[in-house]
């Protein structure tokens, strides 16, 4: 799983980094940052679906590595 971030539609309500602090910080602007790249350890998954789930602006979004059949 691979989270994408958009900063331009970021708002700044840091729901993402309250929910998901391993995965989001802030910026000096109090706007969300990104702290991984590439694959989400597994045992954030549950984390960064949360915080996707939770973003008023659809900022974020998950990208599953495969499709379950």
């Amino acid at each position: 799983m691979k989270v994408r971030f958009d900063r331009e539609l970021c708002q700044g309500h840091n729901r993402c980094y309250i929910l998901a602090p391993e995965l989001f910080d802030t910026d000096d602007e109090g706007y969300a940052v990104l702290r991984v790249e590439g694959n989400v350890p597994p045992d954030l998954e549950e984390k960064a679906r949360l915080a996707a789930d939770n973003c008023p602006e659809f900022a974020i979004e998950i990208e599953d590595d495969a499709t379950d059949g």
